[in-house]
């Protein structure tokens, strides 16, 4: 399994991502002149003296890591309105990414939204404005997290990425939990993004039997980290799966107690293991790897001949 960002980089999360954005702008604007787009002004001249008005759009591509978003930003008759989430002059909108995926997350309460929201800017922001922003980008995310899914993936990944959230005057790290499903045409497709503090497989239960609900019947392959429980939460709802279990996750865990001075010595016999063609040649190189470090480093031996299976 590559890195999760990699995977990041597909159309519909650039589409999300824009969306977002938009919504935030409109919102922005609607707050700066005091009524909304569809809202309809007075008609008495008295009323409307001096008053400013939208002024349609201006295009701008903004550079971000899943790389460049067209964004339409809309515009003021008097030209005084400019962007807070991304400043009139900038073109760089790197580092919000993962704080709009996690907006799309199930799971959060009104408070975690409101502070998600606030956490897209460098500075603080009006409750008026948060609202505002709340409003208009909660029917298209309600919309998105129970649309219904393809009845066969032969591929679904599931990891997380790890942002901050700006709480009670602290900043905290949390995760946001990404399934991404390979469909049988080949494009990548998010089908849910979960907040939770702690992985588990009661927690992997509930994601597994959420996409089961959402039209999901027949998955060819997991690919999946090797957290305790994951692999009998997917056999519960997906009985008939195969299970890989991601390669880099696995060496990170089981060499992370070995000396730097074995380590690259050892990673070069550990690598004629996972990079054998054959299971039959892998598991030579195995028992030659346990038979050099199984003294030495037991638990690393230990680790990648519990998790055979899987790792096969």
């Amino acid at each position: 399994m590559a890195l999760f960002s990699d995977f990041l980089n597909g159309f519909p999360m650039k589409e999300m991502f824009r969306d977002v954005l938009q919504q935030v702008m409109e919102s922005e604007l609607d707050t700066e002149l005091g009524y909304e787009k569809s809202q309809r002004t007075s008609d008495s001249a008295a009323e409307n003296k001096g008053r400013n008005y939208r002024n349609g759009y201006s295009k701008k591509t903004v550079k971000t890591q899943l790389g460049a978003v067209e964004v339409k930003v809309p515009r003021d008759r008097n030209g005084e309105y400019e962007p807070r989430i991304i400043s009139k002059y900038s073109r760089n909108a790197e580092g919000i990414e993962e704080k709009i995926l996690a907006l799309y997350a199930c799971g959060m309460s009104q408070r975690d939204i409101s502070e998600q929201i606030k956490n897209l800017y460098d500075v603080d922001i009006s409750p008026e404005l948060v609202s505002k922003i709340s409003e208009k980008i909660m029917p298209e995310v309600t919309a998105w997290q129970n649309r219904p899914l393809e009845a066969v993936y032969p591929f679904v990944f599931l990891d997380a990425i790890h942002y901050k959230v700006k709480q009670d005057h602290q900043y905290q790290t949390k995760a946001a939990y990404v399934v991404l499903g390979i469909t049988m045409d080949g494009r990548k497709d998010i089908l849910g993004v979960w907040i939770g503090e702690h992985e588990s497989g009661k927690f992997w239960l509930n994601v597994l039997n959420d996409l089961k609900s959402r039209g999901i019947l027949d998955v060819y392959l997991f690919c999946v980290v090797g957290l305790k429980g994951f692999v009998e939460a997917i056999a519960a709802v997906y009985p008939h799966r195969q299970v890989q279990r991601c390669i880099i996750h696995q060496i990170r865990s089981s060499t992370r107690f070995v000396s730097y001075k074995d380590i690259k010595h050892l990673m070069a016999d550990l690598k004629k293991v996972y990079t054998s063609v054959t299971e039959d040649e892998a598991l030579k190189h195995l028992v030659e790897f346990r038979e050099k470090w199984g003294k030495q480093y037991p638990s690393c031996v230990k680790s990648w001949e519990e998790n055979w299976d899987s790792i096969t």
